[in-house]
């Protein structure tokens, strides 16, 4: 399966190929077809399985196909996003895979100046991406009007529900024209998460990908087992290797990942620390800084992380156990996306042993134990 078989115009596909992209993820090769044919989709899928392609392609295709018929400047399409970062990520892949289209789009989020936002709006945009908030937020301010729209996704529902966006969603939805074709995707399919997408798909096509206790097949996972005061000692030690360029780290805490960024410049390994209690700028140049590689190692809570998705990540380090197991799978899911191989290494202390039972226990495999290391306990 191709591209070019999945029906997608020339421009969309000289996007891709300078993108690199060669063949379709499951999710897309499932997806596309469907979308272009006008049908409601229910997608069940996690971050890394390539759903954004899934649902920007084949809107730019539509919206291309009647930009003659359709000249007004009003907002038609609507893909609405929990966190900046990720709606930051879908506007990137928007900008890159519809450049050669003349498709013109913004993106709305909160913690910075509503300013360039509302310029953009004033001057009217086919393809609008945002949060819940700074949307409910300027659409009360009258900048935005949603009468128009003919696509609507949601992403990531399951992360809108757990961040309590249920009710600005809900008022989001009440603005919205009855007739719209709209994208469903969630990482599960939890029964509060099928109660909402009841309410707003017509005979969807359900597609399904990578549940969520499957791990990417490419990603080569290992565990260490070190005394919790050992761990700094031991990131120093494996980063030391060569061949680890450009590592993702994680931790539970705030104060854990400044803490661990701290300790990994003091020792001259170029790091940032991402998480909540970050400016939006902060979070911003770290992430710039880790894209171009001019930052070494970008340390990250879970929260944080959710839209990081960096081309030909190598490495995932766990600095710390997550609690749920299901993170660990999220976690790992950072590396060894589209095709590519992937590492994911982590420090599991006496006290975290109960987690990464649950995790061998999720994954239906026990991780390999790296047993040569200086702080082996």
């Amino acid at each position: 399966m191709t591209f070019t078989e999945l029906k997608l115009i020339k421009p969309l596909i000289l996007a891709l190929d300078k993108k690199g992209y060669i063949d379709p993820t499951p999710i897309q090769a499932q997806a596309i077809p469907h979308i272009l044919e006008g049908k409601d989709i229910f997608g069940c899928a996690q971050t890394g399985t390539g759903k954004t392609a899934a649902f920007a392609l084949p809107i730019l295709q539509k919206l291309s196909n009647n930009k003659e018929s359709d000249k007004s400047r009003s907002i038609k399409a609507l893909i609405l996003a929990p966190t900046r970062e990720l709606a930051m990520q879908i506007s990137e892949n928007f900008l890159a895979y519809g450049k050669n289209l003349g498709i013109s789009h913004t993106t709305i989020f909160g913690g910075v100046s509503q300013n360039k936002q509302t310029m953009d709006l004033r001057r009217g945009v086919d393809v609008l991406v945002a949060t819940p908030g700074r949307l409910l937020d300027l659409m009360n301010q009258g900048f935005v009007k949603l009468g128009d729209v003919q696509y609507f996704v949601l992403d990531e529902a399951d992360r809108m529900l757990d961040m309590g966006f249920i009710n600005d969603i809900k008022k989001v939805i009440a603005k919205l024209p009855a007739k719209k074709q709209t994208m469903f995707f969630s990482a599960t399919a939890a029964p509060e998460i099928m109660k909402l997408a009841n309410t707003l798909l017509k005979d969807p096509v359900k597609v399904s990908v990578s549940p969520v206790s499957s791990t990417a097949v490419l990603v080569q996972q290992s565990v260490y087992y070190v005394k919790r005061e050992n761990k700094r000692l031991l990131l120093n030690h494996v980063l030391k290797n060569g061949t680890i360029e450009h590592v993702l780290v994680f931790t539970r805490t705030k104060r854990g990942a400044d803490k661990v960024a701290k300790e990994l410049n003091s020792n001259g390994i170029k790091a940032e620390a991402i998480h909540g209690n970050k400016s939006q700028g902060a979070r911003e140049r770290a992430l710039k800084g880790f894209k171009n590689r001019t930052i070494r190692v970008l340390v990250a809570t879970d929260i944080a992380s959710r839209g990081i998705d960096v081309d030909k990540l190598s490495h995932v380090i766990n600095y710390e156990i997550p609690e749920q197991a299901e993170t660990y799978v999220h976690r790992i899911g950072r590396t060894g996306r589209a095709g590519s191989s992937g590492i994911a290494l982590s420090f599991c202390a006496q006290e975290e042993l109960p987690y990464l039972k649950d995790i061998n226990k999720l994954i239906k495999k026990n991780i390999d134990v790296v047993t040569s290391h200086p702080f082996n306990k």
